[in-house]
């Protein structure tokens, strides 16, 4: 299907709904959404929920109040806290089910307590190809997902984000800080807050697309190909060894692959079709 031909399926989709409350990180899936669901439905009928946690980066947080703020749109931001849900903490391989089981409870919740008629998430036809069980949760709670439905992948959500104008077209791929963490570690508020100093010293170093991940002494870093020359050169390695230390880590390695998403599945026995 053409580029176009999905932009006015997602359209037509959005047409169809009375108002709408949109699960909102910053990111680029969803600042897209928001932005089509307002010229769709006018600002008055949409929202954006965001809920901040020990997962979500303060950087993410305050961009999605910029963003929301420039699109015009009434932004509502409730407390979470994933390590209280029961198991969380432990990293099981299905971490990411009960995560945003809360997180769309929580977007119900608010939307019947406002008086608005569907939850819509940004998941995109790309997110089929990864194991991700946060689906599950999205469909046992009859979240829509309108990207999805639309057949949009992640290069024409950034193609069209560009079109409009949007700043998020070329932001990095979001994820929550508990995907740093290979199944089966404990994930704790201070290893949380060890991976954030570390992705903030290489987001402040101009380092676009990256990952730090953990696993316990040491922390191994996924960069696109064409920035790993960056990483080995003197002053850049000094300063990044240096920080990365500060936030406790012992050992600081390279990953040769480079930045991949769903890195961490990578030898993990996850079975498609696990009861939820």
């Amino acid at each position: 299907m053409q580029l176009d031909s999905k932009f006015e399926k997602l359209k037509d989709l959005l047409s169809k709904l009375d108002s709408v409350v949109v699960a909102f990180s910053g990111g680029v899936d969803s600042t897209f959404l928001l932005q089509v669901a307002r010229d769709v439905l006018g600002a008055k009928r949409v929202i954006a929920l965001t809920a901040t946690s020990p997962t979500y980066p303060s950087y993410e947080f305050n961009e999605s109040v910029r963003l929301a703020k420039e699109l015009g749109v009434q932004q509502i931001v409730v407390d979470s806290n994933e390590l209280l849900i029961p198991g969380f903490a432990d990293n099981p391989p299905l971490r990411c089910y009960h995560c945003k089981k809360e997180l769309f409870e929580i977007c119900i919740n608010k939307a019947k307590e406002l008086g608005y008629a569907e939850v819509l998430d940004g998941s995109n036809l790309d997110d089929l190809d990864d194991y991700r069980p946060g689906r599950q949760a999205a469909t046992e709670l009859q979240i829509r997902s309108p990207l999805l439905e639309a057949g949009l992948t992640k290069e024409d959500i950034r193609a069209l984000s560009r079109r409009s104008g949007l700043s998020t077209a070329e932001k990095q791929p979001f994820a929550c800080l508990a995907s740093r963490f290979p199944y089966g570690t404990r994930i704790t508020a201070e290893r949380l807050q060890q991976i954030d100093h570390c992705e903030t010293f290489m987001r402040e170093n101009d380092f676009h697309t990256f990952r730090v991940r953990y696993h316990g002494e040491t922390a191994r870093i996924e960069v696109t190909l064409d920035e790993l020359s960056r990483i080995i050169d003197d002053k850049v390695r000094v300063q990044l060894l240096a920080e990365f230390k500060a936030a406790g880590f012992t050992y600081v390695a390279l990953d040769l692959q480079g930045y991949r998403t769903g890195s961490m599945n990578e030898g993990a026995a996850l079975e498609d079709n696990q009861e939820f």
